[in-house]
């Protein structure tokens, strides 16, 4: 520990901002008055006094002395290295002022106790530790630095005081870390202050050489990339002067491609203006690459091209009639749409408004109906060019309106790479698939197409990467879907809806004939001489092996016809050329896979037993029959109540509780034995158990078979029926009129029960399917059963079958 000893009396030699330690000899300089006046002092008293003259050296921070000096003695007095008065003063001890008194010369003298620095040997173990880890820090620094000679004498010191204050020649403690040190008079504990300080100095010079070596790594690949970016240059004006070709920059060849084209005045300002933040751009910043890439995009865009539409409203109209068989309303959609631009130009009504006479088509339908392939039509109609936007499965917002230029691999959307891909800004864009388009964090691109689809706004539609305005408005759009549930009503809103219900037989006859038979002959390899289909062959396809509201399946059965007969002639089996019948059928591709039931047998058909009737219902795939059947259970069972089957939605359910209920309330007035329906439990099934379905177009369907059912009576097989049913009776209106019929059309019935308020949908349906049924709109669930059911056997009450 510490210890204080007998008192000195010394003249005060204040040293400004800096700070002697025990052990340190420096040098000072007598041009200044107060060493000068202190160093006088101090010889005037080593005069009476043996041994050389000594000072008080206190450091003195703004004017403020420190509460603790150091006991110095004059070593020599005589010129320093520039020739200036100075004298050496090595530092012996530290001494804690006291009071001041009197004294020779004019400096100002103190009287002081000197401190004891003694540590008690030999040294603690966490001493001795301290002192190694010092001497080790101490020894790092020096090696940076060079200081070999000095690592030794480090090295060599062993009292820990003296080790402590070594540190006061380190040149990166400031002045108050050195008062610090010289005010602690435990050495112990300045030694480990002094560790602590060289601790985080070496700390910080290792972070400092790290960012140093960095930068400077930074510097020289800026460095060998200028050089070798200059020499690049120089072989390419080498090449150019070489090839005879003028010298220029690139901006300079950017400017000149942007006056050039021709593009419309606020595209212009602002491709200028891109050219000019080029121009400023250094070589090096990843800016220059986002902004060629942007004016590339910009001056490949189409921005006053367009094609002239074909206004041979024959012409266009003999195109569509050629190329897609039906397809009536489409077909006179175009025309009109044509036949009122045609007046337009004629009258030079070309623009309205900044506006031009765009159109925007929804086509829903079934799949396999030509929808797609509608679009190409369309164009070549128009004589406009065409391209095709797949939407299915999209679900980033971006893929729409583009994204925005900030983000590496920024794109423009696919309206704008549409319009860049035709070449043309009035194109025919089909949106193929829009029903598919889905929505997540990424946004929701059905919502971005609501401005890209609306008429009165897409004249100025703005892409996220281009920001410029875009017309939109001399597009035609084509949107095509399956389900119209699935666009959202906001989006529908904007464009014209148009239904593509399914064919009828005699139209896949056509179309097999003319279109899908030339391309599967071409792709088998064969000749039309070769191998010729008879339309009776051609109408067993479409009617028995095919029952689809398209025709994607029928084109399939033709090819495999094809490859059959291909590869039976390869085999020496069949002779070419050959002509196909209907009779051929089954010996080349096996057996009829949808039999109409009115063909078969009277006692293999489903309605062959009470208790089953034919609805129709619209699926994702168009029209198809439904069947619904019934039981009662046994009462000994004890199973009351109703039971649905065959994955059934709410409404259905529903619709199955209210016939119930009718029959319930009606059973005396249609003579049906409702008694049983108390105490026996009611099973309705609906077959295809693993399809869902849901809708109240059934209704009419499930009181015809609980009827006929409790009466016994067989459901005719040539009747089928739809129409929602209410509890008193009535037969309410429903939808997909057309797309049934057809469907009834397909499987062979002859005779259809519809509601009488959906009369007028009628007029929608070919005049060849309307020939082959026999339509009944009804008003009264009592009018289904007089038509649906057939007459009883005999007078005898009916035995109602059970269920097992």
């Amino acid at each position: 520990m510490a210890s204080t000893s007998a008192p000195l009396t010394l003249p005060v030699l204040p040293l400004d901002d800096e700070v002697v330690l025990p052990g340190m000899v420096v040098p000072l300089d007598l041009n200044d008055t107060d060493v000068r006046a202190a160093v006088e002092a101090a010889q005037a008293a080593a005069r009476s006094e043996p041994g050389k003259p000594r000072v008080l050296l206190v450091p003195r921070v703004d004017g403020t002395y420190a509460s603790t000096g150091v006991l110095g003695t004059v070593e020599q007095v005589g010129r320093l290295a520039d020739g200036d008065p100075g004298a050496l003063i090595r530092g012996r001890g530290r001494v804690k002022i006291g009071a001041g008194t009197t004294g020779p010369g004019a400096a100002l003298w103190v009287e002081g106790t000197a401190v004891d620095q003694s540590v008690p040997e030999p040294l603690p173990g966490h001493v001795a530790e301290l002192v190694k880890e010092y001497k080790a820090l101490a020894t790092a620094w020096l090696r940076k630095r060079g200081a070999w000679q000095v690592v030794d004498r480090v090295q060599a010191i062993d009292d820990v005081s003296a080790l402590a204050d070594n540190s006061g020649y380190s040149p990166f403690l400031t002045t108050e870390q050195k008062v610090e040190l010289l005010e602690t008079a435990d050495p112990v504990a300045r030694l480990k202050t002094a560790t602590q300080q060289l601790r985080d100095h070496l700390a910080e010079q290792d972070v400092a050489e790290t960012i140093a070596k960095d930068v400077q790594e930074g510097v020289d690949k800026q460095q060998r990339e200028f050089l070798l970016r200059r020499q690049l240059e120089a072989v390419r004006k080498e090449l150019r002067d070489l090839n005879g070709e003028q010298e220029g920059e690139e901006s300079d060849d950017y400017r000149a491609r942007v006056e050039a084209a021709d593009l419309p005045e606020k595209v212009r300002e602002a491709a200028l203006k891109e050219v000019d933040k080029l121009e400023r751009s250094s070589d090096q910043s990843p800016e220059g690459s986002w902004i060629r890439t942007w004016l590339d995009t910009v001056l490949e865009l189409p921005w006053n091209e367009r094609t002239e539409d074909a206004y041979d409203i024959q012409g266009a109209r003999s195109v569509l009639d050629a190329e897609h068989a039906g397809l009536q309303d489409v077909k006179e959609r175009i025309t009109e749409y044509l036949a009122v631009r045609k007046r337009r130009h004629e009258r030079g009504l070309g623009v309205v408004g900044g506006r031009r006479g765009g159109a925007v088509l929804a086509l829903v339908g079934p799949p396999g109906v030509g929808k797609t392939s509608l679009g190409e039509s369309v164009a070549h109609a128009m004589g406009r060019k065409f391209v095709r936007v797949a939407l299915g499965g999209v679900r980033d917002e971006a893929e729409i309106r583009g994204h925005r230029r900030t983000y590496v691999g920024a794109l423009p959307g696919r309206i704008v790479r549409a319009i860049k891909e035709a070449g043309s800004m009035n194109p025919v864009v089909l949106l193929d698939e829009i029903d598919k388009v889905g929505s997540d964090f990424r946004g929701d691109p059905a919502a971005a197409l609501l401005e890209v689809l609306d008429p009165a706004q897409n004249h100025t539609f703005r892409d996220h990467y281009l920001e410029v305005e875009l017309d939109l408005s001399d597009v035609v759009f084509l949107a095509t879907a399956n389900v119209l549930e699935a666009i959202p009503e906001a989006l529908l809103d904007r464009m014209e809806l148009v239904r593509l219900d399914g064919y009828t037989e005699d139209e896949k006859v056509v179309i097999a004939r003319d279109h899908l038979l030339p391309r599967q002959l071409e792709r088998a390899g064969l000749d039309k001489e070769e191998v010729v289909l008879d339309e009776s062959a051609l109408r067993k396809l479409a009617g028995e092996y095919t029952r689809e509201a398209g025709v994607r399946t029928l084109e399939r059965s033709i090819a495999r016809l094809l490859r059959k007969v291909a590869a039976q002639h390869e085999l020496g089996e069949r002779e070419l050329p050959l002509t196909v019948t209907d009779e051929d059928l089954r010996a080349l591709i096996g057996r009829p896979h949808h039999v109409p039931e009115s063909a078969q047998d009277p006692a293999e058909r489903r309605t062959a037993v009470p208790g089953v009737a034919t609805g129709l219902a619209v699926t994702g795939a168009g029209g198809d029959v439904l069947y619904v059947e019934a039981s009662l259970a046994d009462p000994e069972t004890g199973a009351a109540g109703l039971t649905l089957t065959g994955q059934l939605g709410d409404v259905m359910k529903e619709s199955a509780q209210i016939a119930l209920s009718f029959l319930r309330s009606h059973g005396a007035e249609l003579e049906l034995p409702v008694g049983d329906l108390k105490d026996r439990g009611v099973h309705i099934h609906f077959p295809a158990g693993a399809v869902p379905k849901d809708g109240p177009s059934a209704g009419v369907t499930m009181t015809t078979a609980l009827a006929s059912l409790l009466s016994g009576r067989l459901v005719r097989t040539d009747v089928a029926m739809t129409g929602e049913v209410s509890l008193t009776g009535r037969v309410l209106p429903i939808g997909g009129v057309k797309q049934k019929l057809l469907a009834a059309h397909r499987a062979g019935v002859t005779t259809v029960i519809i509601p009488k308020r959906n009369e007028p949908d009628l007029d929608d349906v070919p005049a060849e399917v309307l020939d082959t049924l026999d339509v009944h709109a009804v008003t009264d669930v009592r009018q289904v059963l007089e038509l649906a059911l057939a007459p009883a056997v005999n007078s005898a009450t009916p035995e109602v079958p059970v269920a097992a």
